[in-house]
């Protein structure tokens, strides 16, 4: 059987003929020992045809249907044009190499040709890599370096601008680093606790929280120089009076051994290594807060910064955990579980990272599950408002978040929560709310600067003052009284005024007079055809009974 060989390269499609491999066959070894050796490669592989590229564009977009495992309609042209023919009905008496089995079956169920991706077709096709130049002539030195290095470009850079908005990658290696932060703080402070309780045991019942016990211990130093004086410094470390006198006195009565000045020298400076490792970690969930209240803000209002960025580096990237549904979302970090369960045939699991959730610890043994389910299924809704949404706000996973509310209400006490229509018709009422009252806040442009420029001139002549250039205003004639002949002419307008307003009230009152004389004769008309009509109906009735009576 032939076999045809199919390279993809920054410049073009290249399509290779295998044969004499009788003597080789399928051992491997023995391609691998031919491959280095062009003189023994070249009689085995030959090159049959090449189509190159038209344009840097082009061999982008066929590198990523490549990397995706589609074939083109180029692609497609150049193998059916290429290749032998393909019966239906009959085997074919050639086969396909390719290096990716994803293409080699797209290739297979769209064009019929039998393709093959095993260990021996990459020897071959590694071969051909290594001498590709030789086998097409027209190539220059460095022409397929230079397409490659361009091409790697550009599809790395299609690659990044992907979701350029979301960097997501920070909140994956923030939360990643706060858990390794949290282990190796507990660690090493039990580690401080032990070191220093060689000297100072009393001190560990006293103070129970790590931070706190690195920081007291720094300050006390040595045991026996512990006094009265030093109360207010421990005061204001701890925060309480009573606890400091309480550490004094336990310091003079102590079963501890003494320590070597060079021995609390180490002590100390690895307490103080502990307590630069829990600022660092505060500063670093600040910092993934802020992030997240960036990236995925209704994901964060709804399940809080420390679950969402655990949701999202574990499904890898927002994108991908916007894609999930949210039966895949409930059970996200109980993989070995669920598999388990599967295997065994037992129960599934109901949650996985959404168990660090506070809805689920409120809700009740037997509502656990239930409410999984739910906050899983408003999770997917908030993932994807924050992956697809144009704007960032957090108005939806407030709203999702009352949702999950109510729905323990409701388990727990039967309250009707409210429809999740109703919910999202709100939250988009909301926001466009605010998107008004953030284009009504704008500073007033020059033309309504004028209006109003206009309006108060217009005000403060009918009131009788006029607006010099300057804006300062002043009282006609000095607040003195208007001439006698402009009084006159007022007095005038007014009599017109009134004479025409009583006018029309007089023409408005006949009006009305004539129009219910209208309505009053319409309305006797209708009653006299309505008596008319039962009339006749009952004399019809009469003469109905006469003729049955007949």
């Amino acid at each position: 059987m032939a076999l045809y060989l199919l390279y993809e390269t920054a410049s073009g499609f290249s399509l290779f003929h295998a044969h004499g491999l009788d003597e080789i066959g399928q051992n491997t070894e023995a391609v691998q020992s031919s491959i280095t050796d062009l003189n023994r490669f070249g009689k085995v592989v030959k090159l049959t045809a090449f189509q190159p590229f038209d344009s840097a564009l082009d061999a982008l977009n066929q590198c990523n249907s490549v990397s995706e495992g589609q074939m083109t309609d180029e692609l497609q042209s150049f193998l059916e044009l290429n290749l032998p023919k393909v019966k239906e009905g009959k085997k074919s008496k050639f086969s396909l190499g390719v290096g990716d089995h994803k293409i080699g079956s797209h290739i297979t169920e769209v064009t019929k040709i039998p393709c093959q991706s095993n260990e021996f077709v990459n020897e071959l096709l590694r071969g051909v890599r290594l001498h590709f130049d030789r086998f097409i002539k027209d190539l220059k030195p460095g022409d397929l370096e230079k397409a490659q290095l361009g091409l790697g470009h550009s599809y790395s850079r299609a690659k990044v601008k992907f979701n350029v908005n979301r960097v997501d990658n920070m909140v994956i290696q923030a939360i990643f680093l706060l858990d390794t932060l949290d282990k190796d703080i507990n660690s090493f402070s039990m580690r401080v606790r032990e070191w220093y309780s060689w000297h100072f045991p009393e001190l560990v019942k006293i103070v129970n929280d790590n931070y706190l016990y690195a920081k007291v211990s720094k300050y006390i130093e040595d045991k026996q120089n512990l006094s009265e004086d030093k109360i207010p410094g421990l005061t204001d470390i701890i925060g309480d009076e009573d606890k400091a006198k309480e550490i004094v006195e336990a310091a003079k009565a102590s079963m501890g051994q003494d320590l070597s000045p060079i021995d609390l020298i180490n002590v100390q400076q690895f307490a103080q290594r502990v307590m630069d490792l829990s600022e660092y970690r505060r500063k670093l969930y600040d910092y993934l807060v802020t992030k997240m209240n960036d990236i995925a803000p209704n994901l964060a209002s709804l399940i809080g910064e420390v679950v969402g960025a655990r949701l999202i580096s574990h499904a890898g990237s927002l994108t991908n955990l916007a894609k999930c549904p949210s039966s895949t979302l409930q059970i996200l970090g109980a993989e070995k579980a669920l598999f388990r369960a599967l295997k065994t045939r037992g129960n599934t699991p109901k949650y996985g990272l959404i168990f660090h959730s506070s809805f689920i610890g409120r809700a009740s043994a037997r509502n656990k599950g239930r409410m999984a389910r739910y906050l899983a299924n408003k999770c997917s809704i908030a993932s994807r408002i924050d992956c697809f949404a144009d704007t960032s706000t957090t108005v939806f996973g407030e709203k999702l978040r009352e949702q999950v509310e109510e729905r323990l209400d409701f388990y727990d006490k039967g309250v009707a929560p409210r429809k999740n229509l109703d919910v999202m018709k709100a939250a988009i009422e909301t926001t466009q709310n605010k998107d008004t009252a953030m284009d009504t806040d704008e500073v007033p442009t020059d033309a309504s600067a004028k209006k109003s420029k206009k309006k108060s001139k217009a005000a403060a002549a009918d009131d009788g003052e006029a607006i010099t250039e300057d804006g300062v205003t002043t009282v006609a004639n000095g607040g003195a009284a208007e001439d006698p002949k402009s009084e006159k002419k007022k007095k005038k307008k007014e009599k017109r005024r009134l004479d025409e307003d009583l006018e029309q009230d007089v023409d408005g009152g006949d009006a009305e007079q004539d129009g219910t004389a209208k309505k009053k004769k319409k309305k006797d008309k209708h009653e006299d055809a309505d008596l008319q009509a039962a009339s006749d109906i009952k004399k019809k009735k009469k003469k109905k009974s006469k003729s049955e009576a007949e």
